[in-house]
């Protein structure tokens, strides 16, 4: 009988591949992305062997033949653990073990790793152990066959073996209905503060896209953060919200988890409140690696994932990052009508989408990005003279708060002010006492329509 050893972080990567050659891009793509799954989680890269599993093994997963091939090079390496990339059966995982005396750990244990590596916040522990123990739960009984006994009456049959599995089965299934609840009250508590954002009117943008893609980058950039950032996939796990001052006023900025092909259900379901950050956005910028040359490929793996948590139908606003690692390539802004390349890849709602090139690392391109923002949310400002009772006192304040006094004078009259603000602030202090002093701003502004 095989016992699991603890350790494990020479790691040797078991690739499958497809048949014929239109397989053969995908696959290294695939085994690309892997690689640097298996480093993000901390594992050291020993040797990566392709399997062809046209025909998979029920029981292994891989041939008889690929699985001596692939014991042979752990035991030359040296690997202590196998990585695979695919989901593999409980079955199937112990199997492997057993045949090849390490610990196997297929892609979306994997990604649980990361995960669990990664989650800071009370909510982002919960929603990560809740997963981890989703996926723990159908590997249970196989981990304890070598105790069960056959369930019945039968004299003899009964025995210590069913009392443990039963009793784990018992205490799983009690700590994830405990993480449940933890989390639905923790839901309440970011649905309500949600719902206070919502009452401040201001829009909600909300950056989502393929991990790796820069989004915290572009994130610290925009808000001036100190969101940890980094070269390597799910850098960032729990959500981060900021109020952010764009040329035509505030909106509210979310953070949100990178997504990644074939992202195991347990972890979209687990995380379907973090991501109803993006659920609830008024627009999506959708952040792309513009060097990566698979991009149109991650965009519709995003896209498939937004779909699959209720997002699809929120506008996005495509923004194409790190162009200081292409030549030559300078920051602009394609409307919807054209792309660079000639092709107009569809929108969530069918329409070619309205692209901006930037460098977030290098701070290039961030005013275009600012003035696609202003003008798809509809912010634009007002400048000019307002006078203020003396009894307006609250709403000069307020003024104050929201920056837009530019300079101040009192006479008789009260007080003379100079604002440059957003329409929708003024808009928003009219019923203010003493508001009405703002709709003199107002009419001379010719409200702009942008059609998604």
């Amino acid at each position: 009988m095989f016992e699991r050893s603890r350790k494990g972080e020479h790691a040797l990567l078991i690739q499958p591949v497809r048949g014929g050659a239109a397989a053969v891009t995908g696959d290294e793509d695939a085994a690309e992305e892997f690689t640097e799954l298996a480093r993000s989680a901390g594992a050291s890269i020993a040797a990566l062997v392709t399997a062809r599993t046209d025909k998979p093994s029920p029981s292994t997963f891989i041939g008889s033949g690929k699985l001596d091939e692939v014991k042979a090079a752990a035991d030359a390496t040296g690997a202590d653990l196998i990585l695979v990339n695919h989901a593999l059966t409980p079955g199937q995982e112990r199997n492997l073990e057993k045949a090849l005396e390490r610990r196997v750990l297929d892609r979306t244990g994997l990604i649980l790793d990361i995960f669990a590596q990664r989650a800071r916040s009370h909510e982002g522990k919960l929603q990560v152990e809740l997963a981890q123990l989703r996926h723990m739960a159908t590997r249970l009984v196989r981990g304890w066959t070598h105790l069960e006994r056959q369930r019945g009456g039968s004299i003899g049959l009964r025995g210590p073996g069913e009392t443990q599995l039963e009793t784990d089965r018992r205490l799983l299934q009690k700590r994830v209905d405990q993480l449940q609840k933890r989390l639905e009250k923790v839901e309440v508590q970011h649905t309500q503060m949600r719902r206070a954002r919502v009452r401040s009117e201001l829009p909600r943008v909300a950056l989502v896209g393929y991990t790796n893609a820069g989004k915290s980058t572009l994130f610290n950039a925009l808000t001036g953060a100190q969101a940890y950032a980094a070269d390597q996939l799910f850098a960032t796990l729990d959500p981060t919200v900021r109020r952010v001052n764009l040329a035509g006023g505030h909106v509210v900025l979310a953070d949100t988890v990178g997504f990644v092909r074939d992202l195991p259900h347990e972890l979209v379901a687990a995380f379907r409140s973090t991501l109803s950050e993006a659920r609830e956005a008024d627009l999506l910028l959708h952040v792309v690696d513009a060097a990566d040359p698979l991009h149109a490929e991650r965009i519709a793996q995003v896209d498939l994932v937004l779909t699959e948590i209720g997002a699809g139908d929120i506008p996005q606003l495509l923004v194409f990052n790190k162009i200081d690692r292409i030549e030559g390539a300078q920051p602009r802004h394609d409307a919807p009508e054209g792309d660079l390349d000639g092709d107009t890849e569809p929108g969530t709602l069918g329409l070619a989408r309205e692209r901006v090139w930037i460098s977030a690392r290098d701070g290039v391109g961030l005013d275009l990005l600012q003035e696609a923002l202003a003008r798809r949310l509809g912010l634009q400002r007002i400048c000019g003279e307002v006078v203020l009772p003396p009894t307006a006192g609250r709403l000069r304040a307020r003024l104050h708060a929201l920056e837009a006094v530019r300079s101040e004078g009192h006479d008789e009259a009260g007080w003379r002010l100079t604002l440059d603000m957003a329409r929708t602030d003024a808009e928003k202090l009219l019923s203010q006492p003493g508001g009405d002093a703002l709709r003199v701003l107002l009419p001379a502004v010719e409200v702009e329509q942008w059609e998604a």
